[in-house]
């Protein structure tokens, strides 16, 4: 309303400014005035004129604000409508947002869970550690007390030491009054010689000389002989210590290895379900493991028997699996052996690091964990080839450090220099020969190399340390009951009877059992067919009695096995 108002004046002011104007004009021209009604009329005709666009304002006014109230309206349904729509779009957002947020928190929660398991892990690797560390002290501990030992030791020799020295010291007055001595004998014979011989005083001093150099050239040799032989004595007593302190400080691991274990079972009625229907279990169970099972009657007792302990470890923990398990049959029974021969491998493996750790040799390639792991498993004259290799390690690096020789590589040496025994029985040839090419392909030191051949005299010895290990090689075969030449010999000829059988053409495996009274023979049905497994038989037989030696007789089983599996769907 106020714009209308203010629009009807304006336009009044306008028509009132325009009529002035134009009297003025024509006064200034020299028009004559009109009369007083014209002007009347002029302003009447202004006002009706200015009455008529205040109307037609005021309409027009009314026509803005009627497009300006629909304008308005709707602006303002746009804007609810917009309203509308971005309600909704927050709406979904929001919901979109609280779905991001569940599954935020469900990975949160998973990752928390993981989180706690990698904790767990760290809590048990820092029990591991914890356990290192406390061996670490009481090798620390043990450290100390040789110290101790060692600074009493040094303290007696420094006593010897002083006790020599005075020795010296007096040997040396004695010499000095010999030389006095001498020099007044000399004196003497110049005199006495110029008086008999008529000789000259040059002549005679020459003379003089001559006979003193001989004496004290006489004397000097006496004096080196005692000298060299007090050193000989003073070096061996000292080897003898040494070698006899490093034994002391030593106290191994005894191990005997037999050629059975025994397995305890819950109840005798396990013994059956072992045996199976017709023997079928107990004869897969042979099959896949190359070892034989006795049960007698010895209550809640099996007892496997084999000459390789590697087999007798995974029958074991095979049949230990089986009776904790309950299902014995032959499916399961090939199921766990599987099992087992894979974890064997990681075992092997752990027991190589654990030896590596424990002498603390933490540079070797981690390659050879698994050979030297599997030392754990051969036997060289009974003894168990890997306490062996640790004994000597340990022998080695002891002597070393009381020569101050680097205790490091004696102990490196010391634990490889058998290595090539752990696939010797696997490839043939000589262990010495296995050995240094396996050392020579995983990078270790030439010392370690000359070590392996050298401590069975192939070559001479390099090296200080290397001849540390050839002593202690010889210290822990020597130790009583260390090595039995019968057991070894026996274990010798079940190897051989296996190779033997190996060698012929279509032979799986074949397993030596019964104390190699009974060889067993496994074939492939595909490359030999029964009539060729039954004359394998009697070759068998043959070459084992043209090429071994035995008491008694071996029994040749060939078992030629054929097997159709189809599955129900």
């Amino acid at each position: 309303m106020n714009l209308e108002l203010l629009l009807g004046i304006s336009v009044v002011a306008l028509l009132f400014v325009v009529g002035y104007l134009l009297l003025t004009r024509k006064k200034v021209q020299g028009v004559p005035t009109q009369p007083a009604v014209d002007l009347e009329e002029i302003r009447a005709q202004a006002l009706r004129d200015a009455q008529e666009i205040v109307g037609k304002a005021l309409e027009e006014g009314k026509e803005i604000k009627s497009t300006a109230e629909k304008e308005a309206e709707r602006i303002i349904k746009l804007a609810q409508e917009e309203a509308d729509r971005i309600r909704n779009t927050i709406k979904e957002e929001a919901e979109k947002l609280r779905q991001d947020l569940e599954i935020k928190r469900r990975e949160t929660e998973s990752y928390l869970a993981e989180r706690k398991q990698e904790v767990q892990k760290l809590e048990n690797s820092l029990q591991q550690k914890e356990l290192m560390v406390e061996r670490r002290l009481e090798a620390l501990e043990r450290r100390e007390e040789e110290l101790y030992r060692r600074e009493r030791d040094i303290r007696e020799r420094e006593k010897e030491l002083e006790q020599i020295q005075r020795e010296l010291q007096s040997r040396i007055r004695n010499l000095e009054d010999k030389e006095k001595e001498i020099e007044s004998l000399r004196h003497r014979e110049i005199l006495e010689l110029q008086r008999i011989a008529s000789l000259t005083m040059e002549e005679a001093r020459l003379e003089v000389l001559r006979r003193a150099e001989e004496e004290a050239r006489l004397e000097g040799l006496k004096i080196m002989k005692r000298i060299e032989e007090e050193a000989k004595e003073r070096a061996e007593f000292e080897a003898k210590k040494i070698i006899t302190t490093a034994v002391q400080r030593l106290s191994p691991e005894i191990a005997i290895n037999y050629t059975t274990t025994t397995v305890e079972l819950p109840s005798n009625e396990f013994k059956g379900r072992i045996i199976g229907r017709e023997g079928r279990n107990i004869r897969t169970f042979e099959l896949l493991t190359g070892v034989d099972l006795i049960i007698d009657d010895t209550p809640d007792v099996v007892t496997i028997s084999s000459f390789d302990p590697m087999r007798r470890e995974l029958a074991k923990e095979a049949l230990e699996r089986l009776i904790e398990d309950g299902r014995i049959h032959p499916a399961r029974i090939e199921e766990v052996v599987s099992e087992v021969k894979k974890e064997m491998d990681e075992k092997v493996r752990k027991t190589g690091e654990e030896a590596c750790i424990e002498l603390s040799l933490y540079d070797i390639n981690p390659s050879l964990y698994y050979y030297i792991g599997k030392l754990y498993y051969r036997t060289s004259y009974s003894q168990n080839v890997l306490l062996h290799s640790k004994e000597v390690a340990y022998l080695a690096g002891l002597m070393a450090e009381e020569l101050g020789l680097d205790a490091k590589m004696a102990r490196r040496a010391g634990l490889l220099h058998d290595i090539g025994k752990a696939i010797s029985h696997e490839l043939g040839g000589s262990h010495t020969d296995i050995g240094i090419e396996l050392c020579k392909r995983y990078g270790e030191p030439d010392p370690v190399l000359n070590a392996i051949r050298a401590h069975h005299n192939e070559e001479p010895v390099r090296y200080a340390e290397v001849a540390l290990v050839c002593a202690a090689d010889a210290l822990s075969a020597a130790r009583p009951g260390a090595r039995r030449e019968t057991l070894e010999a026996y274990l010798k000829r079940l190897e051989k009877l296996e190779e033997i059988v190996k060698s012929f053409k279509g032979v799986q495996n074949a397993y030596a059992v019964q104390a190699g009274r009974e060889v067993r023979v496994i074939v492939n049905p595909e490359e030999m067919s029964d009539e060729e497994a039954y004359m394998l038989s009697k070759n068998i037989a043959r070459k084992i009695e043209e090429e071994m030696q035995f008491p008694g007789q071996i029994k040749v089983v060939v078992i030629r096995e054929t097997r159709h599996v189809e599955y129900a769907k």
